[in-house]
């Protein structure tokens, strides 16, 4: 493992592991999502047992492991499915209008199993590995060969997920952090779909070299979204509204390096508004009292950042949250943090130029409010999206943008997406399936006499 270790931060390979970074592991096909930090001492816990994630330090993203059981404990292993087994299942598939086998004559009774629970504890005691459990209990089964082929395959995954489940190591990105939240614990992030997502970027032409302006009360998610498209040029202005920015803990999964971290600032609202009928010494000035509050509220927040880890993990968010972090030993790998506060070099650059974009996914707050204060923010002919769960504050949000005529090319989107089951002789649309993704109204600032900033 060794020499698949990575160096320092520029010569680190994005496509392979490294300790310190943030991982998505996918149980058994998406029954069970974990966002990890991997580092020596962290560990997975499946079922009652509790698994070291070490052998997944230098393995490039997309590899699969299997539980498999050693002479002391259990331990993943690298799994390589076969491919000749994969052929036969797909020669298999293809046949399988032809069989004429049901199940009508099988009787679910419990006792077409011969081989018992102390059977399987002993072929565990001597070594057996998870698979060789399954290939037993097929063969000790009086009905696996009366069933269809279709049933066998069901009856083999379900096996194979008890005592032989896998891991699938994926890297989190936008897709699949957005994935994961959206299917475990959707309100956190807004009930953010992932086609909404790419189309709220479209919408807002976030490029390369772009200074974004993003009001994101999604957990981070859209800011993040945001930076990794931008690549590490341009930048982004993660905007708040008071004097206390928004969480936004989702931004350190997606293992940015420190010149993309360094591209992603916090200014508030009131600090980008009142710049704007500021002169430059007022606004070093402002800048300075800025700094010595934010040097104190870093302080403070090192002294309680372990305890937010704990209430976090006792409000049932267990499952995305590097929980592995409090049983690592040694020292502790962290990601770089982004989100610093913006410098008057910055500020004063918005204020000549103007953003060239606008982003906001604050589905608690009203947009028309929101939309009044910030689109004067960004230059002439830049494009707006807006994101929100609900069609009636948009509405109306873009009915007042009309009246003020404040954008032109306004047009409001709602996403659909249909995922589908594609097997031999069964493909149909999965019967569980989101309703809606929500609406996202989309415009160009306009240049009116009444705009004067």
């Amino acid at each position: 493992m060794s020499e698949n270790k990575p160096e320092s931060g520029p010569t680190v390979n994005p496509r392979v592991t490294w300790e310190g970074c943030s991982v998505l592991l996918d149980i058994n096909d998406g029954d069970r999502l974990v966002f990890a930090r991997l580092s020596a001492g962290s560990t997975l816990k499946i079922g009652n047992k509790t698994f070291s994630l070490q052998p997944l330090i230098g393995c490039p993203f997309g590899s699969l492991f299997q539980v498999e059981s050693g002479k002391e404990k259990p331990y993943l292993s690298r799994f390589i499915p076969p491919t000749e087994e994969n052929n036969v299942q797909d020669e298999g598939g293809c046949q399988l209008q032809e069989e004429s086998r049901d199940n009508r004559a099988i009787i679910d009774n419990n006792q077409a199993q011969s081989l018992t629970g102390d059977d399987i504890d002993a072929m565990r005691r001597q070594g057996a590995t998870g698979n060789e459990i399954v290939e037993a209990l097929i063969a000790n089964s009086a009905t696996f060969d009366k069933k269809t082929q279709f049933s066998q395959e069901k009856y083999r995954l379900k096996k194979q997920k008890k005592y032989a489940p896998r891991v699938l190591l994926r890297r989190p990105f936008s897709r699949s952090i957005c994935e994961a939240y959206f299917k475990k614990y959707p309100a956190r992030i807004g009930f953010l779909r992932v086609d909404t997502l790419s189309l709220l970027l479209s919408m807002a032409n976030v490029t390369a070299n772009s200074d974004v302006l993003v009001l994101d009360m999604v957990g981070g998610l859209v800011t993040g979204a945001v930076a990794e498209r931008l690549g590490g040029s341009g930048s982004v202005c993660n905007t708040y509204l008071g004097g206390t920015p928004y969480p936004m803990e989702i931004i350190r999964m997606f293992n940015f390096n420190n010149e993309i971290c360094k591209r992603v600032l916090r200014c508030s609202v009131n600090d980008l508004c009142a710049v704007q009928n500021e002169t430059s010494e007022q606004v070093s000035q402002r800048e300075d009292v800025c700094t010595m509050e934010s040097q104190s509220d870093e302080k403070t927040s090192l002294s309680v950042s372990t305890e937010e880890v704990h209430l976090s993990s006792k409000n049932g968010f267990l499952d995305l949250v590097p929980e592995n972090e409090l049983s690592t030993t040694g020292k502790t790998c962290k990601a770089p943090k982004a989100g610093e506060k913006a410098p008057k070099e910055a500020i004063q650059s918005w204020k000549e130029n103007g953003f060239s974009s606008l982003i906001i996914a604050a589905p608690e707050q009203d947009a028309w409010i929101l939309v009044k204060d910030l689109l004067p923010l960004l230059t002439y002919s830049a494009p707006f999206a807006i994101y929100h769960q609900y069609l009636q504050p948009l509405a109306k949000c873009m009915h007042n943008l009309q009246l003020e005529k404040m954008a032109i090319g306004l047009q409001l989107s709602e996403p659909w997406l249909r995922e589908y089951q594609v097997l031999p002789s069964r493909t149909h649309p999965c019967m569980q399936m989101s309703g809606s993704g929500g609406y996202i109204p989309s415009g160009t600032r306009a240049y009116s006499n009444t705009s004067q900033s």
